[in-house]
């Protein structure tokens, strides 16, 4: 995956890709909901083996052919859950307070920023290793929203700072994987990675600026 490390500067204003709107009938609506819904309890129940199109198809009670037409395949499916958790997040520190949202200072919005996502990743662990597995050579539009946003707030924080390599090392120092590592199989309390989050970021960022 190649890395854009063209944003610098302090006044660094992106927008951002959104996860997509959805306009369908309500009835259209709540099925895909229903089918989302069921994956999301085969996911905590059944870890990743246990999401099948079949599995999702028969917790949610429609047909497989129904489950495949409305997210094409597994990986489909995926895709779709990770746009219904991060919509959230993505609103939060796009639209929401501060020190998330916009208003406080960027080296606060950057710790505020890994502090939730760390939060939310633990949370939604088990999808988000499934969705470590789609497309590895790429980022999917969820995650680039996410790399796109502390790029930003890096090249405002100091424009020496080379924003776009940091970000995603950043990111990937508490990716799925690690977390997974961290919190499930050694015991990592979420606070724990949390507050070493902060110190990391407090490392980029203070010698930056020092």
């Amino acid at each position: 995956m190649g890395i854009d490390r063209s944003i610098s500067g302090p006044s660094v204003h992106i927008p951002l890709p959104q996860a997509g709107v959805r306009r369908e009938r309500a009835d259209a609506a709540a099925n895909r909901q229903r089918i989302l819904d069921a994956a999301r309890r085969l996911l905590r129940t059944g870890g990743a083996e246990g999401l099948t199109m079949q599995a999702v198809a028969t917790e949610a009670g429609v047909g497989k052919g129904t489950v495949f037409h409305r997210f094409g395949d597994r990986d489909g499916l995926t895709a779709a859950l990770i746009d219904d958790y991060m919509r959230d997040f993505q609103d939060l520190f796009m639209h929401g307070e501060p020190p998330l949202g916009p208003g406080a200072p960027p080296t606060e919005r950057l710790e505020a920023f890994f502090v939730e996502l760390i939060d939310r990743q633990v949370a939604h662990l088990a999808l988000a290793l499934v969705a470590e597995r789609i497309a590895p050579e790429q980022m999917s539009p969820a995650y680039a929203t996410l790399m796109i946003h502390i790029t930003a707030l890096i090249a405002q924080i100091d424009s020496e700072l080379d924003a776009g390599l940091l970000a995603p090392y950043l990111l990937s120092a508490f990716g799925p994987p690690v977390l997974n590592l961290l919190h499930t199989h050694n015991g990592v309390s979420v606070p724990e990675l949390q507050r070493a989050a902060v110190q990391l970021v407090r490392g980029v960022t203070r010698a930056g600026l020092s």
